[in-house]
Parts: C-alpha cells; sequence; structure tokens
C-alpha cells in the first residue's frame, strides 16, 4: 500500500465525516478496481473507520441497487460501503449513487470525469495519482 491511498482516504474523510457514506471504486477492468478497492479499504481501515466491501463484476444498476439501498436502509452508522467494479459503476443512472467516486487506470485508459480522484495502478505496488483538467469535456469522456 502506499500513501496515495491514504492521501485519497484523509480527502474522502475530510469530505464525508460521518454517517453513511458510500464510495466506489471504478475503471475500465473491473478486477484492477477490486485490486485498488482493497488497498483503500486498508486506508480507510487504518484511520478506524468501518468499511463493508462489495464487488460487482458486472456493475449493472440492478446490482448496484440490490447492493447499495439496504446498505441505506440499515440501521443509522459511520461505516463506508466501497464498490469495487467497471465502468458502470459511474454510468449516467448510477453515478449519483455514490458520495465519492475513485477511477482506476493503466497506461493510456482514459479516465472518467465523474470520479473525484483517478489513480493510475500500471504499477500496483506503486499507484501514481493523476490530476487533470478536464472541466471542459462531457461528463461521459471516458465512459
Amino acid at each position: 500500500m502506499t500513501d496515495v491511498w491514504a492521501d485519497i482516504a484523509t480527502e474522502f474523510l475530510h469530505f464525508y465525516p460521518r454517517g453513511r457514506r458510500l464510495l466506489a471504486v471504478a475503471g475500465a477492468d473491473a478486477e484492477r478496481s477490486r485490486r485498488a478497492a482493497d488497498d483503500l479499504a486498508a486506508a480507510l481501515t487504518k484511520v478506524g473507520q468501518r468499511v463493508l466491501r462489495e464487488h460487482s463484476p458486472e456493475g449493472t444498476e440492478a446490482d448496484l441497487r440490490a447492493t447499495v439501498n439496504p446498505f441505506r436502509e440499515g440501521p443509522k452508522s459511520d461505516d463506508v460501503l466501497l464498490v469495487s467494479g467497471p465502468a458502470g459503476l459511474l454510468g449516467e443512472r448510477t453515478r449519483g449513487m455514490w458520495n465519492y467516486a475513485v477511477w482506476q487506470l493503466a497506461g493510456d485508459e482514459p479516465p472518467h470525469t465523474v470520479a473525484g480522484s483517478i489513480v493510475d495502478v500500471s504499477d500496483p505496488e506503486h499507484p501514481v495519482r493523476r490530476f487533470a483538467d478536464y472541466c471542459s469535456l462531457p461528463a461521459s469522456y471516458g465512459a
């Protein structure tokens, strides 16, 4: 695990310090998203957060709602539901489910402009956060 995940965890907790929080880690490759989300979950756990981990290999709206709705309707808590999966997690009808989203990519894959953080995991042992100005692109760029 590197400081990239600790930095993203700190940023997420700055914006969403308590209550039920929903966090997505998505990308073109669902399995890469799983590993990135596991690393982010470890960073959140290290700073005292209770993280519930789910993976949606297909990222369909129905699968995501079946995961997210019971979490939202459960008893009051300060838990974080962290869901990993493919680009569908940030689709037009699902992107509003999340408090925060991370887009993982490798090499020349395009980023998704809806994500709050973009992380290049070309080398999974040494992920690098990308900062770019995509303000002039449509929200669907990279989807």
